[in-house]
């Protein structure tokens, strides 16, 4: 093996490890987190509130900190630095009762792990443009990671109980940590910054982004198709075990939903040269609509099993799909702005304000919340349509 080819599987292998680490807290966070909010004693409506809040205070937070990143372009310092804070918050989260403790340590550790997720893809997209890599191939271990922290999750807390699942999110911070210390800077990197000089942080840079039709399109197709998903990733695991269904089986559906996800990230590459990301985008948010109205009715375990793997369209085509899009859409001294952008107003704005309003209307309608979902992918896909009509790309 070359020393340029070992150089190329060194760093693919370290941003998988990365995606892999983040994906522990991920897939026992959203499934699990609320389940340990239960038994801490709050409400419906105050999960709700913690959920939403966490995304929304991310839209000043999170593009910031990928500036800043970007300015002094060592990323790699700014996610050992966050990895460390989620780290931190999430251990005195455990020690915390009551509501506004659990929110306030709930927000820290929302704004420092949620921030490590686009400058890792800002570092996965660069290895794409200057090694070559296959962002799908990388991003595919954190999709396995999920899996199994989704399987382990439920068989703990299933024996453990609700107290459990805090802990379970800690340990992914801590893998997280050690991920990130493990991450070296591509060599092409410094080359690149050499020659170019660190990129300047810029308003006017965003401001012209959002003067773009285009972009804001992308924005509201890709954006609001992951809102959808806010009353699944809320509620999905307290409703199921309300309609009897067990912890263990609720784990089981989380990693339904990514082998299906896995399987088209392990071929996003063809997938995104033969239909285009615009079009992704489209698939994604028609799934959402299909998959909402359905689990609106409160299927039995037998529909719910093949049900969970549109998660492969709703969110993994639709992430491919926009990951792609700024790739080939955005100019590349924009790229690390429209990379924070779309991660603060997608998770942010857009999914943050679907779960602030899914928890009265979770309390009051349970199961037919998911109608509302698909209300927002209707939303969606209209808006992921006008994208993809060549005109609006121009």
């Amino acid at each position: 093996m070359s020393e340029t080819a070992g150089a190329r599987r060194s760093l693919a292998v370290r941003v998988s490890l990365l995606f892999a680490a983040l994906s522990v807290i991920i897939g026992t966070q959203l499934p699990y987190l609320p389940v340990w909010l239960d038994w801490a004693g709050l409400g419906v409506s105050e999960i709700a509130v913690i959920t939403g809040l966490t995304l929304i205070v991310r839209v000043a937070v999170t593009p910031t900190i990928a500036f800043a990143a970007d300015r002094v372009g060592d990323h790699r310092k700014f996610l050992i630095g966050l990895a460390w804070v989620a780290l931190a918050a999430f251990v005195v989260m455990a020690q915390s009762r009551g509501f506004w403790p659990i929110l306030a340590w709930a927000i820290v550790s929302s704004l420092a792990w949620t921030t490590i997720l686009p400058l890792t893809e800002a570092v996965a997209m660069r290895g794409v443009k200057t090694a070559g890599l296959d962002y799908g191939r990388m991003r595919l271990w954190g999709s396995l990671s999920f899996i199994a922290a989704s399987f382990v999750g439920g068989w703990v807390v299933a024996r453990l109980g609700g107290a459990s699942a805090i802990w379970l999110v800690t340990a992914g911070a801590a893998l997280t940590v050690a991920a990130t210390h493990g991450l070296t800077r591509p060599a092409s990197e410094g080359r690149s910054k050499a020659v170019t000089g660190p990129p300047r942080l810029s308003i006017r840079n965003a401001a012209g982004l959002l003067r773009s039709r285009a972009f804001l399109l992308f924005l509201m197709g890709a954006g609001l198709t992951q809102a959808s998903h806010a009353a699944f990733y809320t509620f999905g695991t307290l409703h199921w075990r309300a309609l009897g269904l067990s912890t263990a089986w609720s784990g089981t559906l989380w990693a339904v939903s990514i082998v299906a996800e896995v399987a088209l990230f392990a071929y996003s590459a063809a997938i995104v040269r033969r239909i285009g990301p615009a079009q992704l985008i489209v698939l994604g948010a028609g799934a959402a609509v299909l998959r909402w109205l359905i689990m609106g009715l409160d299927p039995v375990l037998l529909v719910l099993l093949p049900l969970q793997t549109l998660h492969a369209l709703t969110f993994g085509a639709t992430h491919v799909g926009a990951i792609h899009f700024i790739g080939r859409g955005v100019p590349e001294p924009q790229a690390g702005t429209a990379q924070a952008l779309y991660a603060s107003i997608t998770g942010g704005i857009a999914t943050g304000g679907v779960t602030l309003m899914v928890g009265p209307v979770y309390a009051a309608c349970a199961g037919r919340v998911y109608w509302a979902m698909a209300l927002v992918a209707t939303a969606a896909l209209l808006a992921s349509l006008a994208l993809a009509k060549p005109r609006a790309q121009a």
